[in-house]
């Protein structure tokens, strides 16, 4: 997989969206930690601006997180709609 930092960071983003213990027990520390791996995805992509290509930027642009990683995983794109 190329860029598996960037594949760490959007998993992390899954897993916090995923934790609804932790959002249940504490919201505000949950949503901080939701814009922290955000904020560190955006530096990942700002960083990382000219080594990617356009279908990753164009994910990590929109904020298609979930595409992006698939993106990484498997090397394609779905098709638009799905």
């Amino acid at each position: 997989m190329i860029f598996p930092d960037l594949a760490k960071l959007l998993e992390a983003r899954i897993a916090v969206i995923a934790d609804h213990g932790f959002r249940d027990r504490d919201p505000e520390a949950h949503l901080e930690a939701l814009k922290k791996v955000s904020g560190e995805i955006g530096s990942w992509h700002e960083t990382h601006r000219s080594e990617i290509d356009a279908n990753l930027d164009h994910f990590l642009t929109g904020a298609s997180y979930q595409k992006a990683l698939l993106y990484l995983q498997t090397g394609t794109r779905r098709p638009c709609g799905e």
